[in-house]
């Protein structure tokens, strides 16, 4: 499966054959074949595990979060590193086959909703850190995953780091304001030391 992910980030899908999938993981494709039906098997089963990781990664995230606290600046960084890592490239290539093919549109949908759930579970975490409504967390952070999708889609043609860490500073600014109820608990927090 890594190897899967491995090809669809370097090469794109229409490259990812089962042959070379065989070849990048190290085994036949007998064995290959053994395992997944074909190749789009191979490609669902694979984008399941690295959703099904990354979900995993987000629950630990608003675990620690909710532990020792945090801020929606460290919410607005988690977002970018987890979506510039591998994620939205993989995501742009099986998202068309998805579009147009409803056997692996409906494979995936349990998985993207799981991977949602835990995106969730870090809105949660905020909204009682932050005595927020979850609703408007919700509103707040999903328009944050949106926007860094556009900025990370700009980056295949745009190698400009400034450019979206300004963007990003920017955006962090935006989301600040819409949890007064942190600044204050931290203003209160630097006032009694």
């Amino acid at each position: 499966m890594e190897a899967t992910i491995d090809l669809l980030h370097e090469r794109g899908l229409a490259r990812a054959s089962t042959p070379e999938i065989a070849r990048r993981a190290g085994v036949s494709r007998g064995a290959l074949t053994h395992h997944f039906a074909g190749r789009e098997a191979i490609i669902t089963a694979s984008v399941a595990d690295l959703l099904n990781k990354t979900t995993q990664g987000l629950h630990r995230f608003a675990e620690d979060f909710m532990e020792r606290g945090g801020s929606s600046d460290e919410i607005v960084d988690y977002i970018w590193r987890m979506m510039s890592d591998r994620l939205f490239y993989v995501t742009m290539e099986f998202l068309p086959e998805a579009r147009h093919n409803p056997g692996f549109k409906a494979d995936l949908i349990p998985t993207v909703k799981d991977f949602h759930a835990g995106l969730d579970a870090v809105w949660t975490a905020l909204a009682a850190r932050t005595g927020a409504d979850p609703d408007h967390v919700r509103t707040v952070m999903n328009t944050t995953m949106c926007l860094v999708r556009g900025m990370i889609a700009q980056t295949v043609l745009r190698d400009d780091p400034p450019y979206f860490e300004q963007m990003l500073g920017f955006w962090k600014q935006q989301v600040r304001q819409q949890f007064p109820a942190q600044a204050t608990a931290q203003q209160r927090t630097v006032g009694a030391r």
